[in-house]
Parts: C-alpha cells; structure tokens; sequence
C-alpha cells in the first residue's frame, strides 16, 4: 500500500485550518479524500496505529454535547500518536464567565498542534483561527457548517459505490434550516458532481435554498423519486424557538423514512445519518438497523480514518510553519550565544596571554 505522501505529491494540500467547505478547492477535497481511503485501508487490515503526530498535541474544545464527532477526534489523534487533550467546558474557567477568546489564549499560550472546537454560535471556530497560532479545525459551529462531516459522509459514499459519485442523485431529507451537515453536504456534494436534492417541508427549509443549487420538494414521494441515497437529518428541538412541525408523529406520518417511503428512491437505494438519531421520528427502526440498506455504522467508522486523513494534512501544512519558528528561535539562540562569547573572549585572551 502506498504511504500518505504518495497522495500529497500530485497537488500538496495548502490549507492551515478546516474551517468550511467553500475554503478548499475541488483537488483540496480530493487530497483529503485521498488520505481518508489511506487511512481507511489501514483500518480495514486491522493496522490501528501511525505515528504521523508524535510528539503532537491535539486539544478538543467541545461547547455542545457530541460523542461521535468529539470521541472520533480523540481516537483518530491517538492513532495517529498524539498526545490528546480534551476539555470539559463544563467543569472550565468557561463557567465562571471566561471569554472564548480569553479561552483561546489560554491555550494558545501552552503551544497545541491543532485545535478541534464545535461551539454553538456560527463562526466561532473562525474567530479562533485569528487568534491562535496552530491549526484549527471546524467540528461543527451553531447552524453554520460541519466540515469533516460532510468530507466522511462523501468517504463513506465513494467506498460504497466503487470510487467516483458524481452522477448520483442524493436526496437530503428533514429538518435542513438548522442543520450545519446540510450545508456542508451540499458544497461538498455540488463539487463532486452529485444531483442533490432537499425534502422537508416548508418551514423547515431555508428561505433561500433554491440558490443552493439543488432541487426542493415538499413531499417523499416526489422528491424521492431515482435517488440513490436518502440521507435523514434530526429533527433539532434543542434549536427551534417555535412549533416548526405540530407534532413529531404526524412529522414521522409525512417525513419519517419507512419501508414505504423507501420505496419511492431507486432500487437499492442507501440510507445515511449523520446521528444522533431520533428512532420513530425522522427514521424507521427497521431502515437503520437494516445493513443491506443503512450505511449508518459505516459512517461512524470511516469517520475515525476522514478525521486522521484531516489532522495528517493540516499537521504537514503548518510543519513549514512551526519550522520557521523554531529557525527563529535557534537563530536567537545562536545570536545570544556569540554575543555571550564575544564578551568572555577579551578575558579568554588575556588570560591565555
């Protein structure tokens, strides 16, 4: 198998942070894929450990509740031998009224490699990219983006279906005008050449989603029809400040993906989620546990192999840049050095005299 530089000599990834899809280009996204499959493959023959970040430091600032995003850092930095930290904002100097950027300080000032934050306000984690001086990875912000979610989710597809997507006709289902994987799946998958399409109903689509460059509908059935995945999104109480559905029963009743509703995509057709999932809510029982059509677990696990394909290609990018310090830093050293002897070589002298 080829090692992780093979992917990066055909066009060298030039991005210091993750931050959004519409920061990386089309071959941007393609390095990144790229090592994911690397990574991916090592998963897959049971190879769970290269020392990329040793001597590393990656640091998980969570401000929302997560287990896969946040655990799926934590044990691709790991395998990757890192040296991982990750804060309990809960039990931080966050609740006893600190500032994010006063935060950001803080932990610029003991010198991490990559910074991963999700936080509830929507550019936040860019906020912070100003103000410290390693990389920083978007892990989802308020309704904004989630990045990586999008790039594992474009893994998982191109590992299910043989390689290339575009062509695809995917359909991106539910709640869409809270949900930050929404808006980076559909960059993301618009760059790869996919059709994609949004069903919900009216108000829970953005105003101005027909300027995404998709196709909108309000019923499954037709929007459903010859998509060769469905992927369900939770229904985001926690964000809704009114009564976006009357109930989560007569939402599951038009919008909850059953056998029936599954019937109406192409034959065949796969189901994604990007979790947590509301069971009876926005998705069958049935059509989650079944692995014939769920590539649920399948996105869990090649999240693990997207997220160190990520941490590789920041941490070589910004290696020029910690270099440069460090020449900085012994040029100082040196300088003090001869400075220190040419002080003490007069009496050198003299004694030797």
């Amino acid at each position: 198998m080829a090692s992780p530089k093979d992917y990066t000599v055909e066009y060298p990834f030039s991005k210091r942070h993750c931050l959004t899809i519409s920061d990386f280009h089309r071959m941007d996204i393609e390095a990144l894929l790229a090592l994911g499959d690397y990574y991916q493959g090592l998963q897959n023959q049971r190879i769970t450990s290269a020392p990329i970040l040793r001597g590393k430091t990656v640091v998980n600032l969570f401000f929302e509740n997560s287990t896969r995003t946040e655990k799926s850092f934590e044990v691709a930095a790991k395998r990757l031998g890192a040296d991982v930290i990750s804060m309990n904002v809960g039990a931080s100097s966050v609740k006893k009224g600190e500032t994010l950027l006063d935060t950001a300080a803080t932990l610029n000032a003991m010198r991490p490699d990559i910074l991963v934050v999700r936080h509830g306000s929507s550019g936040a984690p860019a906020l912070l990219s100003q103000k410290v001086s390693c990389a920083v990875i978007n892990a989802g912000d308020g309704m904004h983006e989630h990045p990586t979610q999008a790039l594992l989710d474009a893994l998982t597809l191109r590992t299910t279906f043989g390689g290339d997507i575009g062509g695809l006709r995917i359909a991106i289902c539910g709640d869409i005008l809270h949900s930050r994987v929404a808006r980076s799946n559909v960059q993301l998958l618009n760059i790869l050449g996919c059709d994609v399409r949004l069903i919900g109903p009216p108000t829970l689509l953005p105003i101005d989603a027909d300027c995404w460059g998709v196709d909108v509908f309000h019923d499954m059935e037709t929007g459903l029809k010859g998509c060769d995945v469905v992927m369900m999104l939770r229904l985001q109480m926690e964000r809704m400040s009114g009564a976006f559905v009357p109930t989560k029963r007569e939402y599951f009743h038009f919008y909850g993906l059953d056998k029936n509703k599954l019937a109406f995509a192409k034959k065949g057709a796969k189901v994604m989620h990007p979790g947590p999932m509301n069971r009876g809510v926005e998705i069958s029982s049935q059509i989650a546990d079944d692995p014939n059509i769920s590539l649920i677990t399948q996105q869990v696990e090649t999240g693990v192999a997207m997220r160190m394909g990520i941490l590789h290609a920041l941490s070589d990018n910004n290696k020029s840049e910690k270099s440069e310090s460090e020449n900085t830093i012994s040029e100082y050293n040196n300088a003090r050095h001869y400075e220190t002897a040419g002080r003490l070589k007069p009496s050198n002298t003299l004694g030797e005299a």
